[in-house]
Order: C-alpha cells, then structure tokens, then sequence
C-alpha cells in the first residue's frame, strides 16, 4: 500500500492543470483495470476528466447502493514534490497531498481488492466517483455528484480523518463574496478633495463584513483579500475585498447572503458591487447520518476499533448530496496532519486499519 501511495503522490496534480490531472486519472483508471469496473469517462475541457467506476449489484441493479466520493486534485503547485518530497520519517509518510487525498484513493483500492480476494464483495451496487476539481469548488463534478449521491443508499466520503481518527458528522456550509468599492480617482496632492476613496470606503465595509460573525451560532465571516489602489499619489477609484463565510444552518446562510448584498455606501460619491453566495449549504447531523456513524461504529468495534465522531468547519463534496437526505459516513480517511501545507504527512500506523474500516463497512453493511 505505502509503495502504491508513494507513487500516487508522486503524479503532482494540482486542481488548475489539465494536463497533470489526466495524468493522474490515467494512473488511476490502469489500478482500477484488475477490479473489473465499468469505468466511464466524464469528458471535460478545462479540468481534468472525471472519472466513474462502476458495479453492479448482485441483481444486475446500479441503483440505491453504495456510492464513494474521491478527489484526486490537490492544493499543491507542481514542483511541490521538489519541496516536499515522499519520505518516511518517526512513522510518518510524507508529500503533498498525501491524506487529501492520495491517501483515500490508496484506501479504497486495496479495499476493494481485499474484498475481491476474500470473496467478501457487497451485494449492492458499488459506484465510486474519482473527481478532479473538488479543491476548486466542484464545479464540473458537481452534477455526477449530486446525481449519483442522491441516488445511494449510503455516501462514502473519503475525505481525511479528524485529528483523533473521529469521521465528521456534521460540516459547515461554506460561501464566499467578491465586494468591490468604487470610488472617484484624483491627484491626491493636486485635486485631493474630487477624489472619492474606494480604499476608505471599504475600509468602512470590512468592519461591517466582520461584525456579521456570530460564534454562538456557529457563524464566521473573514475578508481575507484585499486589493486596491494604484500609486500613493492617486486617490484609488477602486477596492475589491474576497469574504469567506462558514455557517451551520441554510438560515444563517440566508441571513449573512441578505445583510452582504444589502451593503450600503458611506461614502457620497461612492458605489458598491457584491457578488456571489452560498457555494456548498451545510451537512447537518440528520437523522440518517447519525444511525449510519452508529452502524459503522459497531462494524468498527468488531474490528477492535474505536470509532468516534465530530464535526468541522471545512466543506466537502458530502455537503452537496446533503441536501438529499441520504445517509452519508464522511472523513473516511487516513489520520494525518498539515493538509494543504508543505508538511503535509499520513500516520502510517493507522493506514491499514482505515483500509479495514472501508472494506469492512462496504462487505458488513448488508448485515443489518
């Protein structure tokens, strides 16, 4: 498993380079070839090809079973690897992107094949969904994931782990917001009084934006980027901030959406844009999610594992198939630290039970 790993994170693919990513889908389609999917290629121009593999159930049927959720993009630019290179070290498997997620697709190959080999294969339906931009919002996966998630009967979302190994039950729904400030450019020494500043109008705005975070509600909303101005001499004419917001609820959401598009100008003289929205609503710990933790924790304790539960304010391709009701286990993972940073590392002790957590959820689920 580890040298499989290894070679998987040594195909760079970063979410924004086609040709890296079809590079990756490639390797992936040949490891699946000795599992006997039927594999279809979702054909796209600017990102990679997404990629389903499929089998059917026991009865021929392709509905109502278990689907797996996987990227194989990554935050990392290539070159990274010269950085960050695969190594071992104090129990540790190192190298971008390797718990998001070359580690998951490592997972779910060897436990498939484990159930092949043991004659333990699942008598429903297995589809698993191999994505290429899920770093970057989703956008052309989005209609094979919801799609194929709102038929399951169980979602599988191999995204890492908690820290302590716990599978997320619950996930934030995650937005974000492009304001710009427009203003009135002047000479700032020779005509300074024409000028409206769009800098100090959305400076006036931040502090809105930021006042609307709510943490007993579970609510956040940063400005994380900034951009304005063109030389210190000129009065800027234009300030654009970028918002991230993370919200519990759709209500929250709705409230934060209305109070930023019902931003107000301070200055006179100056005007106001706002785009954007909720990008992916929340995943709430619905009924069906929380009888579907409780069943795999005690498919986990027969494998002497303790299997604990927790919620996040990351998203993931789980929150989109939210909305469906289905029942979803997410953060299947491996047990790692340092995601989408340069110290990126996988416990290597907890790999192989994660791989048996996987295949024993995909064989144990039909027992009741």
């Amino acid at each position: 498993m580890l040298a499989q790993l290894a070679a998987f994170v040594s195909i760079e693919s970063p979410s924004l380079d086609k040709v890296a990513l079809d590079r990756m889908g490639a390797a992936l389609r040949a490891a699946l070839q000795p599992l006997g999917a039927q594999v279809r290629i979702d054909e796209q121009a600017e990102t990679g090809n997404n990629i389903v593999a499929a089998w059917p159930g026991a009865d021929g049927g392709t509905q109502g079973g278990f689907v797996i959720l996987c990227h194989f993009d990554t935050v990392h630019p290539v070159g990274m690897l010269a950085e960050n290179p695969v190594r071992m070290a104090d129990g540790w498997m190192y190298g971008p992107g390797i718990i998001d997620m070359k580690g998951s697709l490592t997972q779910v190959l060897f436990a498939l094949s484990a159930l092949r080999e043991q004659q333990r294969w699942p008598a429903r339906p297995v589809t698993l969904l191999l994505t290429s931009d899920e770093e970057v919002g989703s956008n052309s996966s989005r209609p094979l994931i919801t799609s194929l998630g709102a038929a399951a009967g169980l979602v599988l979302c191999m995204e890492p782990a908690l820290p302590d190994g716990a599978l997320k039950t619950a996930r934030k729904g995650i937005g974000g917001f492009t304001v710009t400030a427009h203003g009135r450019a002047a000479h700032a020494g020779a005509d300074h009084a024409n000028g409206v500043n769009a800098i100090a109008e959305m400076a006036q705005q931040v502090q809105a934006l930021q006042a609307l975070t709510d943490y007993p509600r579970g609510t956040t909303v940063s400005t994380g980027i900034v951009r304005g101005g063109t030389r210190s001499n000129v009065v800027p004419d234009e300030c654009t901030v970028e918002v991230d917001f993370r919200v519990e609820t759709e209500a929250e959401g709705a409230r934060v959406t209305a109070a930023v598009n019902g931003l107000q100008p301070q200055l006179k003289g100056a005007r106001l844009e706002v785009s954007g929205g909720l990008e992916r609503p929340p995943m709430p710990r619905s009924p069906a999610i929380a009888a579907a933790f409780e069943r795999a924790r005690s498919i986990a304790q027969a494998l002497q594992l303790e299997l604990r539960e927790g919620s996040t304010g990351g998203g993931s391709d789980a929150n989109l198939v939210a909305p469906y009701g289905v029942a979803i286990l997410d953060g299947l993972g491996p047990l790692g630290s340092g995601a989408h940073t340069r110290t990126e590392g996988l416990r290597v002790a907890q790999f192989a039970p994660r791989v048996a957590l996987l295949a024993a959820i995909l064989s144990e689920w039909d027992g009741g």
